[in-house]
Parts: C-alpha cells; sequence; structure tokens
C-alpha cells in the first residue's frame, strides 16, 4: 500500500465511515448514494483524484443478507429436482458418447449453470398463455443438455430422444445445440451463434418496445432473458449491443452472465478479475448491475470482518489464484486466502472441510433469487446479473470441478460417479448407476408434482417455440402493374425499383403497418430516403431535436411510432433486427 493511501488518523477515518453508515441507517440508501455522488464530484472540482473507478463496486454480492426477499419455494424438493436434472444430463452425454462413437458433448457447462435455470424455472420464467405472450429466453447453448434432461422429466420429451442426443437426422433425436429449424416445437432461439444469440437477445427486446410505440403488440411487462458465460463475452458481438440496450432503456432485458472464470481452455482472465471488468462495461453502457459472487455460507463471515480486510483479499486476488485456491480445497484455503493473523482468526472455529464448503453465489438458489427478484422489479434500465460460478460444479475436482480440462471432461469414471451420486443423494443402485439409467420419479411424486404446479403457475413449459399466425390479406399482382410494365427506355437502378415496391406496399391499408424497412445506415446511398417522410425513423423519444434538412420535403424525420429500423454502421445489427 502506498504511504498516499496509508491511514495517518485512523480515529478522524472512522468518524467518517460511522457518518456513512448512520446516513444509510435513518436515511436509507439512496440518499447516502446521492451524498457520496457530491462528494465525488466537489473532490474533482477540487482537483482531487478520488483514486477509485465509479464503474466498479466491491467485490462482494451487490444485494446484502438484509434485503433478501424470503425464498418463496421448497428449498429441499428443488435440489432433488436439481439433482435428478444434473443426473440426466450426465447420463444422456456419456450415453450418447458410448453409443455412438464419435459423438461429442460435454459435462462442465449445464453443471455449471444449472442452478441459474432452475431458480428461473421455478419461479420466473413466464410460459405463453392466452392472456400473456410468456417470456423470451436465450438459454446458453452448450448447456442444450440440461434443458433436454428437465423436458425429459417434464413428460415433454422421451427416453429414445435422451438416447439420441445428437443424433437428430431420424426426428427421434436431439440437436446438439438450440435449433429451430431442426427442433421446431421446442427450441425458440438458436444460441451458439459466435457472440450473435446475446446480440439478437437485445434487438429482441427493443423490437418488443418497436411493436409496443407503433401499436401493434402491447409490451406490458414481457421480459428477455439472455445466459451466457463469460467466456462467451469475448465475443466483440456480445458487447456489440450493450450500449443499444443502455441507451434506449431496455428495462425488459435481463443478462445472466455465468462467470465461472472459465473459456473452452482455461481461464478467461487468469491474471485479472473478468467480474469486476464485466461491470465496469456494463455500467459504463448504462445498465443496471448486479453481483451475485458468494453463497450464503460466507454471509457471518462477512458480518464478522469489521475491519473488511477479508473483501481486501478476496479483491487482490486475480482469479487465477482464486480457481487454484477453489480446486485445491480448503486447507490450501486456509493458508493461501485466509494469510494474516486477523484473516485466520475469522475462520479460526471452520474446519478445512467447512472451508471447502465456503462456495460460489451461482450455486446458491437463495442469493440467486434475491438478483432475480430485484431485476424484474428495477424499471428504468436494463439489468445484468454477474454470477461467479464453478464450471463442472458437482463433478468433483478429480473430474472436471473447477480445472483448466473441465471443457474437454466427457466422461466418468465408475468411482467417479459413486461420489456424484452421493453428492447430489440420487436414488440409484450401483447396477443402475454404471449402465447410466435415467432417472424419472413417479407422476404421483412429490418431486414430480413440485415440477408440475410450478411450471403451470407460470403458464406452461419452457423452451417451447408456438406459432401464432393470422393470414393476411395481400395487395393483388395489378397493384404493381406500373412496375412490372418495366422502364422501357429509362435507366432505373434496382434499387429504385425496390423503392417502388416499398411504396407500394406501405400504402396497402393491411400489410403496410407490418412492414418493417431495415437499414445499416445506408438509406440515402440506395435513393430511399423518402421513406423518412413517408413512415418516419423508429426512435423510443421521438425527436428531440430539429434537423439541419427540417425545410427540406425528405428531412431526417424520427418519430416514436416510425417504422424504419436505421441501425446504423452495423451489420451484425442489421441481421439481429
Amino acid at each position: 500500500m502506498s504511504k498516499a493511501w496509508s491511514d495517518n488518523d485512523p480515529i478522524e477515518t472512522k468518524e467518517w465511515l460511522d457518518a456513512l453508515a448512520s446516513l444509510v441507517k435513518y436515511e436509507g440508501k439512496e440518499r447516502a448514494q446521492f451524498v457520496l455522488q457530491k462528494l465525488l464530484e466537489e473532490a474533482q472540482k477540487q482537483g482531487v483524484e478520488s483514486g477509485i473507478s465509479q464503474l466498479i463496486t466491491p467485490y462482494v454480492n451487490t444485494i446484502t443478507p438484509d434485503n433478501q426477499p424470503a425464498y418463496p419455494g421448497n428449498l429441499e424438493l428443488e435440489a432433488a429436482i436439481e439433482a435428478l436434472i444434473r443426473w440426466n444430463a450426465i447420463a444422456m452425454v456419456i450415453k450418447a458418447k458410448n453409443g455412438a462413437g464419435g459423438i461429442g458433448g460435454h459435462l462442465s457447462s449445464f453443471a455449471s449453470i444449472a442452478t441459474l435455470y432452475e431458480v428461473g424455472m421455478n419461479h420466473f420464467f413466464r410460459g405463453a398463455t392466452k392472456d400473456n405472450p410468456g417470456d423470451l429466453v436465450y438459454f446458453q447453448g452448450h448447456s442444450s443438455e440440461g434443458n433436454y434432461a428437465r423436458a425429459y422429466l417434464e413428460g415433454r420429451l422421451t427416453e429414445k430422444h435422451l438416447t439420441n442426443f445428437r443424433q437428430e437426422v431420424d426426428d427421434e433425436g436431439l440437436s446438439s445445440y438450440p435449433h429451430p429449424w431442426l427442433m421446431p416445437k421446442f427450441w425458440q432461439f438458436a444460441t451458439v451463434s459466435l457472440g450473435l444469440g446475446l446480440l439478437q437477445g437485445v434487438y429482441q427486446a427493443r423490437f418488443l418496445k418497436y411493436l409496443d410505440n407503433r401499436g401493434l403488440l402491447p409490451a406490458g411487462d414481457r421480459r428477455v432473458w439472455v445466459f451466457c458465460g463469460d467466456g462467451e463475452m469475448d465475443e466483440p458481438e456480445s458487447i456489440a449491443g450493450l450500449a443499444l440496450a443502455g441507451r434506449e432503456n431496455l428495462n425488459n432485458l435481463i443478462y445472466v452472465v455465468n462467470c465461472n472464470l472459465q473459456r473452452l481452455d482455461g481461464l478467461v482472465r487468469g491474471n485479472g478479475k473478468i467480474v469486476q471488468e464485466l461491470e465496469g462495461i456494463f455500467r459504463g453502457a448504462g445498465w443496471n448491475v448486479i453481483k451475485v459472487l458468494w453463497d450464503s455460507r460466507w454471509d457471518n463471515l462477512f458480518a464478522k470482518d469489521k475491519s473488511g480486510a477479508l473483501l481486501k483479499r478476496l479483491t487482490e486476488c486475480v482469479d487465477g489464484d482464486l480457481q487454484t485456491a477453489y480446486v485445491r480445497g480448503g486447507a490450501y484455503t486456509r493458508e493461501f486466502l485466509f494469510n494474516t493473523d486477523e484473516l485466520k482468526a475469522l475462520v479460526a472455529d471452520l474446519s478445512d472441510e467447512d472451508l471447502g464448503r465456503l462456495h460460489r453465489g451461482a450455486h446458491d438458489p437463495v442469493k440467486i433469487y434475491a438478483a432475480y427478484a430485484a431485476a424484474i422489479q428495477h424499471k428504468d434500465k436494463p439489468t445484468v446479473i454477474l454470477t461467479q460460478g464453478v464450471k463442472g460444479f458437482g463433478l468433483g475436482t478429480t473430474t472436471a470441478e473447477g480445472r483448466n480440462i473441465a471443457h474437454n471432461s466427457l466422461d466418468m469414471s465408475e468411482e467417479e460417479l459413486k461420489v456424484f451420486r452421493d453428492r447430489f443423494k440420487l436414488p440409484l443402485t450401483d447396477k443402475e448407476l454404471t449402465s447410466l439409467s435415467f432417472i424419472k420419479p413417479k407422476n404421483d411424486s412429490a418431486e414430480m408434482q413440485y415440477l408440475h404446479g410450478q411450471r403451470e403457475k407460470l403458464g406452461g413449459y419452457l423452451p417451447a417455440r408456438q406459432v401464432v399466425s393470422q393470414p393476411l390479406a395481400v395487395p393483388a399482382l395489378s397493384a404493381f402493374d406500373a412496375i412490372l410494365q418495366g422502364s422501357a427506355d429509362r435507366t432505373m437502378s434496382t434499387t429504385m425499383v425496390l423503392g417502388r415496391i416499398l411504396n407500394v406496399l406501405l400504402k396497402d391499408k393491411t400489410v403496410g403497418p407490418r412492414l418493417v424497412p431495415i437499414f445499416s445506415d445506408e438509406v440515402r446511398t440506395f435513393g430511399l430516403e423518402a421513406l423518412f417522410r413517408q413512415v418516419g425513423i423508429y426512435s423510443p423519444v421521438g425527436q428531440l431535436y430539429t434537423p439541419e434538412d427540417k425545410e427540406q420535403f425528405l428531412y431526417y424525420h424520427e418519430a416514436k411510432n416510425g417504422q424504419v429500423l436505421e441501425e446504423g454502421i452495423t451489420e451484425a445489427g442489421c441481421m439481429s433486427s
């Protein structure tokens, strides 16, 4: 620590901290936030550098234990259901590998994200009903086996489907990844597409607002959930739409980034902290950020840590060190993480086994529920939930859990399967275990009753693709007579012809309002600027300025109910639209 940051007057420091604590207690967090902001602004005016980035918050859960809502579900039953889904996903992948040589598939991605899905499935993700079109969920593509395993319990897929994982060509198998063409009644969105799945999530949320502002379909409280891993955030397209979401205040959009600290071959930012990096990116783009880093077992330690020594230590540890400590277990964690007398005293009453059970927030349904509940209540901005988990969670550190080889783990030994069974209390005999038998409790079991009951409350099963369409009366071919006659001796470009076709279609009372012209900032280049005046450019706030070409007939006209999506210079954005 540099001399500039050393505490020369701890009594004065305590007075400031006590004043802040009193402000939070008696006037609330919003007032405290306001006062802190004013202090920072005044410090900046007087040339005092704060030395911190306001885009990054401490390396701790955003929602404190005293602000967590009560969990509304049956945690014991939910854990039992999740264990069944975890097992069926493992059995499916290994069976496919053993039964059809060369079949790929991996065990670790879904193992990391399972609890994040289950809390959503049991309490948040709404299916489509007659009265509500339901939420739109972009599931992480590399975790598709988890979706299949749950759908099997729900009775929507058969054992034969699961046995034919990644063998979908004969209609009784399952596609490797979410694929609406191959499974048109199941998957809503293709999400394994080099970052385009995440980008499409942004444009999907924006399109719901577009439909609402144009009076075509009320947005209501419909939400778009987008799940991805921190490794996927390396794709340029993954972050390409973040500024758009923040700029247009897409409060119907919720990203959940599973920060298990790993990509396919190793760590994402072994020499840094990916959660903090992503927080700065999202906050800078105008998002609300919620961090879920540590599970409930850490709460008591943070409460006992009056000096902030534990938070300081966790903040200074790079991701590579945190991952090593997790894999090597409690004894190593005690020596490495709790490396001062003060920190050792903090965990003196905990055994090495206790320290090994200090897990990350992505595997704690109570912490996840609190984050999801806060996200849907936030009304001003899009929200990202940065959850910290472990790749291969539950598979055992001898197999894959937390290890660099996690993504390439495609099999488990008999002993490893037994450890998994015991850890998740699965009702499997040794014979059923080694034969990789799928588990499906009887319909009248408590687990199945709960599973179906929760989805019934939420409107139905997901993922599911329901196509509801009504026929439209299209213009007669005679409406295009002037165009079909050709241009005679006059030269006419193909884009000019396109403009004339669009003009006919836009004037049609039925088809016209449903036509959505999408451009990558080249409307004038193609000579189609008549659309500016005819139907306007979509803007959620209208036009807050007077355009310099206002006096021209074809001036640059933006409107809240504008029809043209003028996307700017982004071909990927236009594809997503």
